[in-house]
Formats: C-alpha cells, sequence, structure tokens
C-alpha cells in the first residue's frame, strides 16, 4: 500500500513538474538537491554518514553539494558550537 501511495505522490508531482514546462535537467538537479539536503538534514550535517546513506562516496557528495549550490545555511540541523569553544574563544 505504501509503495502505491509513494508512486501517485510521485506522478502528481511528475505531472505538475511537466505542467511548468520544466525540462528533465532541471527537474533532475532540483531533485538531485532536496534529496542530498533531506539526507544531510537527516544526520545533522554529516557528509560520511550521508553519502553511506545516499549509496555515493564522501567526495562524491562533497562535489555534488557543490555543484548544486547547497550550503551550510541549508543544512539547518547543525549542532551550535559548544559552551566550551565559547569559553576559549573569550579568554583570548
Amino acid at each position: 500500500m505504501r509503495g502505491e501511495s509513494l508512486n501517485g505522490r510521485l506522478t502528481e508531482l511528475v505531472g505538475e513538474l511537466v505542467d511548468r514546462g520544466l525540462t528533465l535537467e532541471q527537474a533532475r538537479k532540483q531533485f538531485e538537491k532536496q534529496f542530498i539536503l533531506a539526507s544531510l538534514k537527516s544526520n545533522k550535517g554529516n557528509f560520511t554518514r550521508s553519502a553511506v546513506s545516499l549509496g555515493v562516496h564522501r567526495n562524491t557528495l562533497r562535489n555534488k553539494v557543490a555543484t548544486l549550490g547547497i550550503c551550510s545555511d541549508d543544512v539547518a540541523s547543525r549542532r551550535p558550537k559548544s559552551p566550551r569553544s565559547k569559553r576559549a574563544t573569550s579568554a583570548t
């Protein structure tokens, strides 16, 4: 049942993209960007874990991130700096 639901949603989305006049290349890039962003967010910005989950080498993922224009601000799930780092910088 879940597979049918996903397939139906994907069919609707593809239909919408075609209606908007997107090329296959534009749609592929947007899909790839969103897929990579979702993986990075679910792995809290960890490239190694994201690369494993995506089935690509870490360097390949870094290259794709650069090519697609994904920046660290896009991955909002990163952890804030620890208080220890803050103390070390304020002591100088």
